[in-house]
């Protein structure tokens, strides 16, 4: 009798892009095709572990619900690590979508770290599973590392944005990796907005930060943007060398055109892309997990 090579999936890292993976594991749910493993970094771990804990339908739920003032409602101020806590977020996916141990998964999860002071790669695969998505999700510089055995992790994107060595690590046979960097135009909140919208929404983001919005035709980017800016052209550019090493059976990269990075009130729109995208390359990955 023959069976199905092992399927992992690795969910790349993608700030609000992120809610791209909950599209592709609905749709590939969808289609009969079941991941065995799950590997995610930064927003692909906080995705990746809802699904692995059977919460990804509540956790679509949740995403579509937010809009602009309930994301900024989400943002606590930090001052020491980070510009931000981002213990409110996260306390709210540890209540109500992942707050147990990694053995009461249902199916096999980990998630990649960056020890801050090595730059050692770090795969977390116990303890709690909130935990881990906290440290994998702890970008430098906005929010707090996290101290896990005796040392500091901040977001694995540092190192490896789309996991694929940890979900060959994990036993997969056939990966599907989930790249949210590519085929991406770059643009920060304020642009492609409405004049009165944009406005509004530069004035309480910038107020966030304790600072005031510039008053140019093209107005500086935030603290924020600024930074994850810089850290989106790292990642892309990690994330194409590791693949070139590490090549994955298939690589989804929904098409998401131009999205900021903390615009995770536009959740339908990424679910959407990343629905799309499994449509798309659905005769690929039936071919590569054929016996």
């Amino acid at each position: 009798m023959t069976h199905r090579p092992t399927l992992g999936i690795a969910l790349g890292s993608g700030s609000a892009r992120g809610w791209a993976h909950v599209g592709v594991l609905r749709a590939l749910t969808e289609q009969g095709i079941a991941p065995d493993f799950v590997a995610g970094c930064s927003m692909g771990a906080m995705v990746g572990a809802a699904f692995a804990a059977g919460r990804i339908e509540e956790l679509e739920a949740w995403a579509l619900s937010l809009d602009w003032r309930r994301v900024v409602g989400l943002v606590d101020v930090g001052l020491r690590g980070g510009v931000f806590k981002g213990d409110r977020l996260l306390n709210i996916y540890q209540g109500q979508f992942v707050e147990c141990p990694f053995s009461e998964l249902s199916v096999p999860f980990a998630a990649v770290a960056t020890d801050l002071a090595t730059g050692q790669e770090v795969w977390l695969r116990d303890g709690k599973v909130s935990d881990a998505v906290r440290a994998s999700c702890a970008v430098p510089g906005l929010f707090r590392p996290v101290l896990r055995d005796g040392r500091y992790l901040i977001d694995g994107s540092v190192v490896n944005p789309i996991p694929v060595s940890l979900c060959r690590a994990m036993g997969a046979d056939v990966v599907i990796a989930v790249d949210l960097g590519t085929h991406r135009a770059r643009r920060f909140p304020h642009e492609s907005q409405p004049a009165s919208t944009a406005k509004s929404r530069r004035r309480g983001f910038f107020n966030i930060l304790g600072s005031s919005p510039p008053s140019e035709a093209r107005p500086l980017p935030s603290i924020t943007d600024t930074l994850l800016g810089a850290i989106d052209i790292m990642q892309e550019r990690i994330a194409q060398a590791r693949l070139a090493g590490e090549a994955p059976e298939v690589v989804l990269t929904p098409r998401l055109g131009q999205f900021g990075p903390f615009e995770y009130h536009r959740a339908a729109l990424s679910i959407a892309a990343g629905r799309e995208v499994v449509a798309q390359m659905l005769p690929a990955i039936q071919s590569a997990l054929a016996v």
